[in-house]
């Protein structure tokens, strides 16, 4: 169906005994938020909005309206077929018409728009790991993973497979793109890759992606937790972000095999250094909890060549098959918000195109760089470098901004008046991602 207009989309409401609408979007912090209107109502949710009381976003906020992006309509194959629920992402504005300057999304969205006007494309992919946990008699998450298996195993060892593949037939039903799954390095630990897409559509995909495997895993009497390091003895999850940026319809990047730091444009190099130059002020985004850091310190075995294949590396350049050449962030994690993180990285490598940062060849191990020397050791010390710097109070609006901050000062306090850190990390992370 095309979805193009309101009156196709209200067409396909009343053909398809759509009773419900899920009118979703963001809080600051990339947690996902809705509102259900009865299907009567999305006539009007097009025209006028539908207004919901917005104080959790800020204290300085009060009424604002949604207006559901028509682009984004999708079935929810969970639910009844009767009586069937449709989801909308949403646009956050003002009583007044104006969008609403903590919508982070539009934040994303108008930064693309800027990329346009200056000749670039970008897309972007995520690989995505998580854990599922065995829940006990009554339904509460345990911290006992559901499998033995490591790396690529499969059945039996792979006791995930089945909810892995009710995941992805679930994503592609709703019409997003899984392109690979696996399992991953650590007992119970699963990995879903997506296909590129524009920044806007990627950070919807791995905002609802979230939902969807909690979801399916409930739903198969399993506990999924995107927490960066919910084992002390296993395998970290992280979020991996490709990156694909065209200038006048040519790739920045190289996919040559042989030499692809070599053959790959200035303009590619200059991107990079940018990122690395703004990676430690942006940190505290990508990896916004405590447990995120207990992740990045992790140790890992140094390969023959001295070089790691699965371990602490900040960025790669992989090879493709493809004449889509890409670089990967390898640092963040699912608990992110994706419209900040990739705006962010993008204004990074953006930077350095403009100031024409040079990248040395001294920071590559192979194709990839390692986190030394870049990434900050702790949640406090990555929102004190943020902090102490202006590129991130430059490149976002004043309301994320401000409550960001506020939001990480309650945060490094509430953890400080912990006595039991692992009780904290249960509370605040476990239970909740």
């Amino acid at each position: 169906m095309n979805k193009g207009t309101p009156k196709e989309i209200l067409s396909f409401v009343e053909e398809n005994d759509v009773k419900f609408i899920r009118l979703t979007f963001t809080d600051i912090h990339g947690n996902l938020k809705n509102i259900a209107i009865m299907s009567g109502e999305l006539e009007r949710a097009f025209e006028y909005g539908i207004p919901f009381e917005a104080g959790f976003f800020s204290k300085n906020c009060s009424d604002l309206l949604l207006f559901p992006d028509i682009s984004t309509m999708s079935v929810l194959p969970w639910r009844p077929q009767t009586g069937r629920v449709i989801r909308f992402f949403c646009y956050i504005k003002h009583m007044d018409g104006r969008p609403f300057e903590g919508d982070s999304r539009n934040e994303l969205s108008e930064y693309i728009c800027k990329m346009h006007e200056m000749g670039y494309t970008a897309q972007i992919s995520t690989k995505c790991e998580f854990y599922l946990f065995d829940t006990d008699e009554n339904g509460n998450p345990t911290k006992i993973p559901h499998d033995n298996a490591v790396y690529l195993d499969i059945a039996p060892l792979d006791k995930c497979e089945n909810t892995r593949r009710e995941i992805c037939l679930s994503l592609e039903e709703m019409g997003f793109n899984p392109l690979t799954s696996r399992h991953s390095y650590g007992r119970g630990q699963n990995e879903i890759d997506f296909k590129k897409s524009s920044p806007v559509n990627a950070a919807d995909n791995m905002v609802y992606y979230k939902t969807v495997v909690k979801n399916i895993s409930a739903q198969n009497g399993l506990f999924a937790s995107f927490m960066p390091k919910p084992l002390s003895d296993s395998s970290g999850s992280g979020l991996h972000i490709g990156i694909s940026i065209k200038k006048d319809g040519r790739h920045i990047f190289s996919s040559q095999h042989q030499n692809m730091r070599e053959t790959m444009s200035e303009t590619g190099k200059h991107f990079i250094a940018g990122v690395l130059n703004r990676i430690s002020e942006i940190t505290c985004f990508l990896n916004p909890a405590f447990n995120s850091y207990l992740r990045l310190r992790q140790n890992y075995s140094l390969s023959d060549d001295g070089c790691i294949g699965a371990g602490p590396l900040l960025l790669r350049i992989p090879y493709t098959s493809e004449e889509n050449p890409y670089i990967e962030i390898r640092t963040a994690d699912a608990l992110c918000n994706p419209y900040i993180a990739f705006r962010l990285i993008l204004a990074a490598g953006f930077e350095g195109i403009e100031k024409k940062l040079s990248l040395s060849e001294s920071v590559f191990c192979g194709n990839t760089i390692l986190r030394d020397n870049f990434i900050p050791n702790s949640l406090e010390e990555a929102v004190a470098v943020s902090v102490n710097g202006n590129f991130v109070k430059e490149n976002l609006s004043n309301e994320i901004y401000s409550n960001a901050y506020e939001h990480f000062d309650r945060l490094i306090k509430k953890y400080n008046s912990y006595k039991d850190k692992t009780e904290f990390e249960k509370n605040y992370c476990f239970n909740i991602y």
